[in-house]
């Protein structure tokens, strides 16, 4: 059974930084293309970042050169450093495949920018 398990997220002063992490139990991890999504309230989840399972990485232009992610596939996680975040940062952040599987989305993290 598929599991995400995402942590780190916090409350974030303007400017502020989190990194956010994502443990995955996933048959094959390395072979994958994963995402780092938000949902912020009243929106819909959108993608954010991703990263291939060479190493790649893709970047909403909303987030890009403030957030970075990586992978380390030999603890099957992946991260989202998260620099000069902003208010419209303030969403629960999600991991999942890209594309993402629907039956895979976990709890998620909640990050909430605001002084």
């Amino acid at each position: 059974q598929v599991q995400l398990v995402e942590s780190g997220g916090g409350l974030v002063q303007p400017g502020g930084s989190l990194r956010l992490s994502c443990a995955a139990s996933i048959t094959g991890f390395r072979l994958y293309t994963m995402g780092w999504y938000r949902q912020a309230p009243g929106k819909q989840r959108e993608l954010v970042a991703a990263i291939a399972a060479g190493g790649s990485t893709n970047y909403a232009d909303s987030v890009k050169g403030r957030f970075t992610t990586s992978r380390d596939n030999d603890k099957n996680t992946v991260y989202l450093q998260m620099t000069n975040l902003n208010s419209e940062d303030t969403a629960v952040y999600y991991c999942n495949k890209q594309p993402s599987v629907r039956s895979y989305w976990g709890q998620g993290t909640q990050v909430t920018v605001s002084s």
